[in-house]
């Protein structure tokens, strides 16, 4: 193919990919103004039709929120985990500081460095 018949192929393809978007975009469900519609059946057509949005709407909010507080709580129940080994590990190293013996206290309460300076 030549780089011009090659630039002819994108732009029909891209032509092609905007068309079918478009054709798809137009029966995207949602909430209709029902005001607008005269006769009774196709009011309540159209009430009804949002009625069901609405509750397909809701019941996926609930599985998505009810899946977040999950992982949430998983995320909880770890980190409550870590940190009680942080807290283990941490009353470890100060019974063992307690265990090591202490430096000899000098007489006099005098710090050698303190007397050098002078």
């Amino acid at each position: 193919m030549t780089g011009r018949s090659l630039s002819w192929v994108l732009m029909i393809v891209t032509a092609c990919v905007l068309r079918v978007g478009a054709t798809q975009a137009q029966d995207v469900p949602g909430i209709e103004i029902c005001t607008a519609e005269k006769k009774m059946e196709r009011r309540t057509s159209c009430l009804q039709s949002n009625v069901n949005f609405l509750q397909g709407t809701i019941s996926r909010l609930v599985t998505d929120s009810g899946q977040k507080i999950d992982a949430a709580n998983r995320r909880i129940e770890a980190l409550e985990s870590r940190v009680a080994e942080l807290r283990k590990t941490v009353a470890e190293l100060q019974d063992a500081r307690k265990k090591q013996p202490q430096p000899p206290v000098k007489e006099g309460g005098k710090d050698n460095a303190k007397e050098s300076g002078r």
